[in-house]
């Protein structure tokens, strides 16, 4: 298992884990889960990471079929300006590995934003923490467990 879903097990959470081959010719993780999942796209979410100007990284989490607006972020976030973390920094602070970093059971609690659109769905898709592995649960449930909140941080 993954931290992920240990932390959705310890906590009695409701959730279901969804996987699939992998391949790592492909271009875009949460596009190649939706496909292999028979997954509507609107309703996997991609895991970012962004540094602040004050370098506090922060964790977006935005449809994969379209992108992060940095601005929005910064602007949620409430600090000057937001680019996308550099991968290792990003590996490091999560545990994870780029492509499956998982917005749940991360190594350090790091502030997180959920793209407000998920508020309308009764279920998404997250990385489960490993590519080719994914856990289904309400937005509130993940808002819960990451502390996250809620803002227009996605475009297109």
């Amino acid at each position: 298992m993954t931290p992920a879903i240990d932390l959705l097990k310890k906590a009695k959470s409701e959730f279901r884990i969804h996987s699939y081959e992998h391949d790592p010719k492909s271009a875009s993780y949460g596009l190649e889960a939706a496909e292999k999942l028979g997954l509507e796209p609107a309703r996997v979410f991609k895991t970012l990471l962004a540094c602040s100007e004050k370098n506090e990284l922060l964790v977006a989490v935005v449809p994969v079929t379209g992108s992060l607006d940095l601005k929005a972020l910064a602007h949620a976030a409430k600090v000057k300006k937001a680019d996308m973390a550099d991968p290792a920094a990003a590996q490091r602070a999560t545990g994870y590995l780029v492509g499956g970093i998982s917005p749940l059971g991360q190594k350090k609690r790091l502030r997180t934003f959920i793209d407000d659109s998920a508020q309308s769905l009764s279920s998404l898709f997250v990385s489960a923490g490993r590519r080719g592995l994914e856990v289904e649960l309400a937005p509130q449930a993940l808002a819960e467990h990451t502390a996250g909140s809620f803002a227009p941080i996605g475009r297109g």
